[in-house]
């Protein structure tokens, strides 16, 4: 079993929406085939960066919710992430850092894993990150 997950079945995973309960339900049983199987469900940064964005601006998961979420789901055996290392250290900076966002985390995250020195934004927030630059 080789699945990559998207944002709705994530969301379910994490939401236990009254409006969806079969999928819920689903995508539970999901996780724990996988895990069972040993084939972790991927969840891509994209997947990860809508999940966010749906947790907070439709449930209205407050930032430390959301973050505790995703520090369990680290840990869960049956889902992986495309790159724990941006994860975590996404995760670190939006504790780290209450002037910039998950997005904005996770992009400066990714950038150093890439290798970039810098991280050039027009959003002085996310320009507090390490290696941000406030470009002007």
């Amino acid at each position: 079993m080789s699945i990559a997950i998207d944002t709705n079945v994530l969301v379910r995973i994490l939401v236990q929406d009254p409006t969806a309960p079969d999928q819920c339900a689903a995508a539970r049983r999901l996780v724990a085939e996988a895990a069972a199987a040993g084939e972790p469900l991927l969840v891509s940064l994209c997947a990860l960066l809508e999940t966010e964005w749906v947790l907070r601006s439709r449930y209205k998961v407050s930032r430390k919710a959301m973050s505790t979420a995703f520090i369990a789901m680290l840990e869960t055996p049956g889902i992986e992430f495309e790159h724990d290392p941006t994860v975590e250290e996404a995760l670190y900076l939006l504790d780290q850092y209450p002037s910039a966002d998950f997005a904005d985390c996770l992009l400066a995250a990714r950038a150093t894993h890439l290798g970039r020195a810098r991280f050039v934004t027009f959003d002085a927030g996310a320009a507090r990150l390490p290696r941000g630059e406030l470009l002007q």
